[in-house]
């Protein structure tokens, strides 16, 4: 089993944006000592509690800091930037840090229409052009590219494309770059997804297949220990679907939380896309969801208030992996 960690960087109540960023690194380091292959950051704007806008920049900081730990973006907004200008990044990246950058696209919005025109600078509304900018993102990073971005590295980056569904992903295999499905968005459609990415993958950017699956994921000791644990995101995943305060709030706070019918039923909802339990049953439905989706490749997130807790949580799942 391959693990990873993707990072929304969700902050906690409490904590300060400085705070979170510290500790986010902190844990990068905890999870690389653990035999984590790979960390990566998320990219979301304009909310009070997800400190990670900048990817690219958190991946610097993470791999300066780190010996080995490929670093990735899971991923970044491709509709509302220029392509060229993020292959240079990348590339940068790639020059910083040889063999150790993986990059992650996708076609989310960010946020509001206020805030995606912000990022585009103004420019109409692009997110129909995903599948142009992604191929244009290609040839900047190629070799024989007809236009290659720079620094001109020896190696470039590997790519993914993010995605939900079939369409996602034979976009994916089309073009010949990695895929990584979202089961922690949509835990509806990743059978379907990984299969037709492997029955579609022509060699392009990539000369295999390369396939991952994101999940929320909390081990504690026992399955009581983590559904006490699982109480602060579920509670930050309900306040992020109603648009809330998306900071973290404490296992105390969520305990009290006054729930209605209907956001006890979302909460039910939710938990599909998560796997939260004791290391026994952590290990058995990742298993499960593995030989569903013939992919042991996984990114895990796991949003939860106390940061230590969080990090055993990590703990646990490599250990079930020894």
């Amino acid at each position: 089993m391959n693990l990873g960690v993707l990072d929304q960087m969700a902050q906690p109540k409490g904590l300060t944006a400085e705070e979170t960023v510290d500790r986010t690194v902190e844990t990068a380091q905890y999870v690389e000592e653990l035999g984590y292959e790979r960390y990566w950051f998320a990219e979301h704007h304009a909310t009070k509690g997800l400190a990670s806008s900048s990817p690219e920049i958190m991946m610097a900081a993470v791999a300066a800091k780190t010996a080995k730990l490929k670093v990735g973006s899971g991923g970044i907004l491709l509709p509302q930037y220029s392509a060229y200008k993020v292959a240079t990044q990348l590339f940068q990246l790639q020059a910083l840090f040889p063999g150790r950058i993986e990059a992650g696209v996708g076609r989310s919005p960010g946020g509001s229409e206020t805030i995606r025109s912000l990022l585009a600078d103004g420019k109409p509304n692009q997110m129909a052009d995903y599948d142009n900018k992604l191929a244009d993102l290609i040839t900047f990073l190629s070799k024989d590219g007809k236009v290659r971005a720079a620094p001109r590295t020896l190696s470039s980056p590997v790519l993914f494309s993010l995605g939900l569904g079939e369409n996602s992903a034979g976009l994916a295999a089309e073009l010949g770059v990695g895929y990584v499905y979202g089961h922690f968005i949509n835990p509806d459609r990743g059978k379907e997804a990984h299969q037709k990415y492997r029955a579609r993958f022509k060699q392009g950017y990539l000369d295999y297949p390369a396939q991952r699956s994101a999940i929320f994921v909390i081990c504690g000791k026992t399955d009581e220990h983590a559904e006490e644990l699982a109480l602060s995101q579920d509670i930050w995943l309900l306040n992020v679907e109603k648009g809330l305060d998306s900071r973290v709030p404490s296992i105390e706070e969520a305990k009290i939380k006054d729930l209605s019918d209907k956001d006890s039923e979302q909460i039910k909802k939710n938990r599909k896309r998560m796997i939260v339990g004791g290391p026994e049953k952590v290990k058995n439905e990742l298993l499960f969801l593995s030989e569903r989706y013939q992919c042991n490749d996984w990114l895990i997130l796991t949003n939860i208030y106390d940061v230590e807790e969080k990090k055993q949580s990590y703990r646990r799942v490599m250990e079930l992996f020894l």
